[in-house]
């Protein structure tokens, strides 16, 4: 098998009351595990059946081979959305990603209107992204199961199909968005990937032609 599921780093219950352990067991056990086995389907019998997910994704990127590329970057995108989440996160950053913030926002409450704006107003189903592009951090959005760009590394990022909330705030988007913000951003990891995309607050992005697999992040 050349992908498999990975455990959350954290209990089902662990983000509650922003995130419903139902909620997790719905995103996590079907809705990743669906994109999981369709990759493993799509790959089977092919050069690419004993290949990691990141190679998956850069491959199918290249061939423009759409359906593996949905299937093999959600998977990724999913992993990646886990190590942006911490019990323990939330509140004000800190290190060198709070320099950033400050230096590239203006100030961290500035930083968190573009970000709470950029997910919420996000049409239809797509990600949020803090990614460090040319030494400065942006915010950006991406549809579907779509990636960050080549020359942008991600350091977080918010899901916002609507399987990741509507359990828990049915249509309210905006309140979702709120609660991972506040209280469970994972800014240790954002300063982890800080430091291995280079030095510090002066990190530049490396373009690669695949991706870092998230959990190398954790």
């Amino acid at each position: 098998m050349a992908v498999k599921l990975q455990p959350l780093p954290f209990s089902l219950g662990a983000l509650e009351p922003h995130i419903s352990a139902a909620t997790l067991e719905l995103h996590h056990g079907q809705h990743e595990a669906g994109y999981v086995q369709r990759v493993n389907r799509l790959v089977a019998d092919s050069p690419l059946a004993q290949a990691s997910l990141d190679e998956i994704v850069a491959a199918a990127r290249k061939l423009e081979n759409r359906p593996l590329y949905n299937s093999a970057a959600q998977a990724w995108n999913h992993a990646f959305y886990w190590g942006s989440l911490s019990p323990r996160g939330g509140a004000r950053p800190h290190g060198a990603v709070a320099e950033l913030i400050d230096r590239d926002f203006g100030r961290y409450e500035l930083f968190v209107d573009k970000l709470q704006q950029a997910a919420t107003n996000q049409f239809g189903s797509g990600w949020a992204w803090v990614v460090l592009q040319a030494d400065r951090l942006e915010v950006i959005t991406t549809s579907n199961a779509d990636l960050p760009a080549a020359g942008q590394t991600p350091l977080l990022v918010i899901d916002v199909w609507e399987h990741a909330y509507y359990l828990d705030y049915q249509h309210r988007r905006a309140a979702y968005v709120a609660g991972v913000i506040e209280r469970l951003l994972n800014w240790e990891m954002a300063n982890q990937r800080l430091l291995d995309a280079g030095n510090g607050v002066h990190a530049r992005s490396t373009a690669p032609s695949q991706p870092v697999h998230a959990r190398s992040a954790f």
